[in-house]
């Protein structure tokens, strides 16, 4: 059963030849009523309009389905009470039937608004005697319901997003008081440190993102070796790149003395540091350290993981000017290369 209204029930097949019989039958002595009716009809339509019958005292009693007016799928249903003494003194008296507005259950509040729709001074409409008042007593009671329904969604809203915002602000307390825990291989292979190796400079390139994955380039030029481990270590200590699921694919060279040193890192993704090995070569760069962090998004990528690595890698040395011939330092030959351990 949906939440959004009260069951209702169907429709017999001769309901409009029912009510038409009975407007016509209002003719005979309550004119006016028969009339509006048929108004309505043409407005709402035929099959929003359900009689509920006359009571002992001549009270005519209808039920009108229509919608929201900015939320067209979300049904409401209002009876409409008229006394024998409408419209000629006494207005016609409108209640809500529906139990529930979208996911919303009605309060007391616009029930109440909705009896009010004629006598309220303040949120009602005027009645003038012996004018038919149904259309714009329906039309209120629907502008109201509506202006109510939206109120309640953005207070779902900002209560979704107060929640929201209490989760991050507890899970980022936690983080203050947990350390990271980082894969074993990576905790055994650099020892974590906050601190920057003196005159290091990262340049970082724009995130490269696939089926949710991404894949961040960072490049920097080093003047030894040595610089490669606490370079790691102080990126590490980035709780976003440590929590990647490949924080620190990395290669680097570096010559000194007219050797050259190089070494490369797959950090759990096979052959991807050797891969941005080879792209340091063939373009021949001396005294660069290249990284890339990749965050997996839950969807495999296959190949096409290797490519966008490449290209992160290389877009952080485009970032940097590595590439630029009047910065790019002079290798040295292939013959005093070596690889370091």
């Amino acid at each position: 059963m949906s939440l959004s209204s009260r069951p209702a029930s169907p429709l017999p097949a001769d309901h409009v030849e029912k009510l038409n019989e009975y407007i016509q039958a209002l003719y005979v002595d309550r004119e006016p009523i028969a009339s509006e009716l048929e108004v309505l009809s043409s407005i709402y339509g035929e099959t929003a309009i359900r009689l509920w019958g006359q009571n002992g005292s001549g009270t005519i009693r209808y039920e009108v389905d229509t919608n929201l007016t900015q939320f067209e799928d979300v049904p409401l249903q209002i009876l409409v009470s008229l006394s024998p003494a409408y419209p000629a003194t006494a207005p016609p008296q409108l209640q809500l039937l529906s139990r529930y507005i979208g996911a919303f259950s009605v309060d007391q509040e616009l029930f109440g608004e909705v009896l009010k729709t004629f006598i309220s001074s303040k949120s009602g409409i005027e009645f003038v005697p012996d004018s038919v008042a149904v259309f714009d007593g329906i039309q209120s009671v629907i502008e109201r319901c509506s202006t109510w329904y939206s109120e309640k969604l953005s207070e779902e809203k900002a209560g979704e997003l107060l929640r929201e915002e209490e989760r991050s602000l507890r899970h980022a307390n936690e983080d203050e008081h947990t350390k990271v825990s980082l894969p074993p291989a990576i905790d055994e292979r650099i020892p974590i440190q906050s601190s920057m190796p003196e005159g290091i400079e990262i340049i970082e390139a724009e995130p490269i993102i696939d089926r949710k994955s991404a894949f961040v380039g960072r490049a920097c030029r080093i003047t030894h070796p040595s610089q490669v481990g606490p370079i790691l270590s102080y990126l590490l200590s980035d709780k976003r790149i440590a929590r990647a699921a490949h924080p620190i694919i990395n290669a680097w060279r570096c010559s000194v003395d007219g050797v050259m040193h190089q070494d490369n890192d797959d950090d759990g993704e096979t052959a991807a540091g050797g891969r941005m090995a080879h792209l340091l070569q063939i373009m021949e760069l001396d005294h660069v350290l290249v990284i890339v962090t990749r965050y997996f998004g839950g969807i495999l990528l296959g190949a096409d993981r290797f490519k966008h690595i490449n290209q992160a890698a290389r877009a952080a040395l485009e970032r940097g000017r590595f590439l630029d011939a009047e910065d790019k330092p002079k290798s040295s030959t292939k013959q005093n290369t070596r690889r370091r351990n």
